[in-house]
């Protein structure tokens, strides 16, 4: 396969297991790099992208007084005066830039929407993982350094953030099972097993195509 999404309930351990594939096949890991060529076509900072990124996806009435009423940080974050992106302008890039990436091929393709926005694209696989919301509350704790209740916060926050912002893209659950080639529930299998059933289903797509001439 030339592509593969993976998206995942916040806290689930993807960009682990994202690591794992794109070091065993050879490919990019995009996700970072989706950030990034938000920011160049958007002419702002990665961190201004970061920010409505984290705000995308909430009231956008909250999300706009929130970032207009700072003015400050608007300039900090700013790279020059012609540079703008607030969340409509933030999904339209973030759009271009992964069937961009899509299209080179050879990557690994993390979250972001990616399942709807390639979910016509050719040699794509789309991969989901779930888990237990206890077990995501103990990973975002542990990797963020913040107490139980905190952390259980952040993962309700994300999982609704992430609804809204999933069915402005696609009209349909994140999580609904139709959208992807494979569903994982880490709660009841380790990450190199997860590891060796994605390379199992990927080795036989892979041998499954008819071959060329």
């Amino acid at each position: 396969m030339a592509v593969i999404t993976i998206s995942r309930q916040y806290g689930a351990g993807a960009m682990a297991l994202g690591r794992m594939l794109a070091e065993k096949r050879g490919y990019t890991l995009a996700s970072r790099e989706i950030v990034q060529g938000i920011a160049d076509k958007a002419k702002v900072s990665t961190d201004f992208v970061l920010t409505v990124e984290k705000e995308a996806g909430t009231t956008l009435s909250r999300f706009m007084t929130r970032i207009i009423s700072s003015r400050g940080m608007v300039n900090k974050l700013l790279r020059d005066d012609s540079g703008y992106i607030d969340e409509k302008l933030y999904l339209d890039y973030l759009v271009l830039t992964v069937v961009q990436i899509a299209d080179e091929g050879n990557a690994i393709i993390m979250g972001r929407g990616s399942q709807y926005i390639l979910r016509t694209h050719p040699d794509t696989v789309h991969i989901l993982l779930v888990d237990e919301f206890q077990n995501r509350v103990r990973r975002v704790e542990k990797r963020e350094k913040i107490n139980r209740e905190s952390a259980e916060r952040m993962v309700r926050h994300e999982d609704k953030r992430r609804l809204n912002l999933y069915h402005r893209l696609g009209k349909q659950d994140f999580d609904s099972p139709s959208l992807y080639h494979m569903v994982l529930n880490m709660d009841r299998i380790s990450r190199p097993q997860a590891f060796d059933m994605i390379n199992h289903l990927l080795e036989s797509l892979d041998h499954s195509k008819p071959e060329e001439g």
